[in-house]
């Protein structure tokens, strides 16, 4: 069995070192003017994104804790918010069932 393997491993060997490299031409492993390109290009891209973040960034305020408003006039710690009030739950008119005759709410 381990005979098998050896000779089957030099018979590999021998067919893999008889072919002759395909690309072996003047410009075989050189970058093209392409990807200088692409490189250049990612490179501006990046060089906007953080440019156009920074620009957002000085927009924001230094802290984003609450300042107390001028409308706290009772000094109760209040902020002058006003509550909301509950929506109206009025269900609506009452539908007729053709059916049976039974009436339901709207809603």
């Amino acid at each position: 069995m381990n005979g098998v393997m050896t000779l089957s491993l030099e018979l590999m060997t021998g067919v893999l070192a008889q072919e002759e490299p395909r690309q072996t031409g003047p410009d075989f492993g050189k970058a093209s003017p392409f990807g200088l390109i692409v490189v250049v290009l990612l490179l501006i891209g990046v060089f906007l994104l953080v440019w156009s973040m920074n620009r957002h960034l000085r927009k924001l305020p230094e802290s984003f804790d609450e300042t107390p408003d001028e409308s706290d006039q009772a000094g109760d710690g209040t902020t002058g918010v006003v509550a909301e009030t509950e929506p109206d739950l009025d269900p609506g008119p009452a539908i007729e069932n053709p059916s049976d005759g039974t009436k339901r709410e709207q809603g």
